[in-house]
């Protein structure tokens, strides 16, 4: 007899999906996934059955997807399969077999799912599966979130044999006399999940035969821990990430005072592709790097005096050049306008407008980012001063010294810090006989 009832049961408490909800079956031939169909067949569910051969097992896999052809015509359900080249896969994005075929199968999947309006995608894995997938984790390294194994819903993938084990499913594939095809490939301990399925929790289970119930305790103690945590970090993340237009500031005092520091760190930074490694290094930093710089792939992150800032990167042209006949110019996230003028006009009041001299223009001018060399006479002074220190006089983040916005003459003199200073040298005097407005606009 199958267990319907328990399966049914499982089913509705984790509220996996509706009675009459369409499901996508997922079934490679094995004992799990067909005992899984079997069950969906006995207890009276809409399904159909989905199988993929990754063409590396020549005629066994062949053999395998007529299994399962045969088994929907069986169950009268629909069946959909798909040839993929895996090894091309794999080689083309540089990533394991085993780590292609699983890409390669998710996204079958969801295309199906889409195509066809499933409401969810049942999947075969059961109690020792969460175990293997816990232990090969923690070989790896893992936070909280790989504790807790494989969750019995996530999104819309189900995985409703998460009440059996192994010796379960195989007790009631004799049993019922169940037909099934067996991967030679499981049973390869080339694979660091064999290997653990094989040799590392036979000799657990010698030290105590109850690993199974033992380790869903463990779960749940896990999946409690979690949720604590998902919760506390809630709660961090109003009071803490702060949005200032396109920049995130986190306070240094609040963060100093984070406790555990290391793990309530890493779990705000994560979602920007920050690691382990570099929230170690920003901890050992926080008093003693002001202005240090860490990047991820897409994201960068400041240490500045009163906050850890979090911006976005963004790839900028590093320069523009700027001729007489111009009218507007864009560069970066602004558009520049010239206004040429035969009055000595003077804007004032305006930190994003400026009049210079137009007889000492040489064009074509530049619109770049600051060097680290870069000087300039601000107007009012008679010396010239690096730019580096007019940036910390002014108190500017060192992450936002690259988006001031600085005009360039072309005899290579700096004519204009947008936003902040003009040059002395080419301010308009009473001997301007014209001048050239210059006016900085933010897209």
């Amino acid at each position: 007899m199958l267990p319907v009832k328990q399966f049914t049961d499982f089913i509705e408490q984790n509220k996996l999906f509706k009675p009459a909800g369409k499901v996508l079956a997922a079934v490679s031939g094995g004992m799990d996934s067909v005992l899984m169909a079997h069950l969906l067949k006995a207890a009276g569910y809409n399904f159909s059955i989905a199988h993929c051969n990754f063409q590396l097992r020549g005629d066994d896999a062949i053999a395998d997807q007529e299994f399962c052809k045969n088994l929907a015509q069986q169950f009268g359900v629909p069946f959909y399969t798909i040839n993929f080249d895996t090894t091309d896969y794999a080689a083309n994005h540089k990533i394991s077999i085993q780590m292609a075929a699983r890409d390669l199968r998710y996204q079958w999947f969801q295309q199906l799912k889409q195509q066809h309006g499933y409401d969810a995608i049942a999947l075969a894995h059961h109690q020792n599966d969460t175990i293997e997938t816990i232990l090969l984790n923690l070989t790896r390294g893992t936070g909280i979130a790989g504790l807790h194994g494989i969750l019995t819903k996530n999104g819309d993938l189900v995985r409703p044999l998460l009440f059996l084990n192994r010796e379960d499913i195989k007790l009631l594939i004799k049993q019922n006399s169940l037909q099934y095809v067996e991967d030679s490939s499981n049973l390869s301990v080339k694979y660091a999940r064999n290997k653990i399925r094989h040799e590392v929790i036979p000799k657990l289970k010698e030290l105590n035969p109850s690993l199974e119930k033992t380790f869903e305790n463990n779960l749940q103690h896990f999946r409690d821990m979690e949720t604590l945590l998902e919760l506390k970090l809630s709660e961090l993340k109003k009071e803490l990430l702060i949005q200032q237009d396109d920049e995130i500031h986190v306070p240094l005092e609040a963060v100093r005072k984070l406790e555990p520091k290391r793990l309530l760190l890493f779990n705000l930074l994560q979602p920007y592709g920050f690691n382990e490694t570099a929230v170690d290094d920003l901890i050992a930093s926080l008093d003693k790097h002001s202005g240090r710089i860490f990047e991820s792939l897409g994201y960068r992150l400041i240490l500045d005096r009163e906050n850890i800032i979090i911006t976005l990167k963004k790839d900028h042209p590093t320069e523009i050049t700027i001729n007489p006949n111009e009218h507007m110019v864009n560069y970066n996230n602004y558009k520049i306008t010239l206004l040429h003028d035969e009055s000595p006009l003077i804007v004032k009041d305006n930190p994003l407008a400026v009049s210079i001299d137009a007889d000492l223009l040489v064009y074509p001018l530049t619109m770049r980012a600051w060097q680290q060399s870069d000087y300039f006479y601000p107007l009012g002074m008679k010396t010239r001063k690096k730019l580096s220190d007019y940036f910390i006089d002014q108190k500017i983040p060192v992450h936002q010294k690259t988006q001031v916005p600085l005009l360039v003459n072309g005899n290579g003199d700096i004519i204009w810090l947008a936003g902040y200073r003009s040059s002395e040298h080419y301010k308009v005097s009473k001997n301007t006989k014209k001048v050239t407005i210059f006016k900085l606009i933010k897209t």
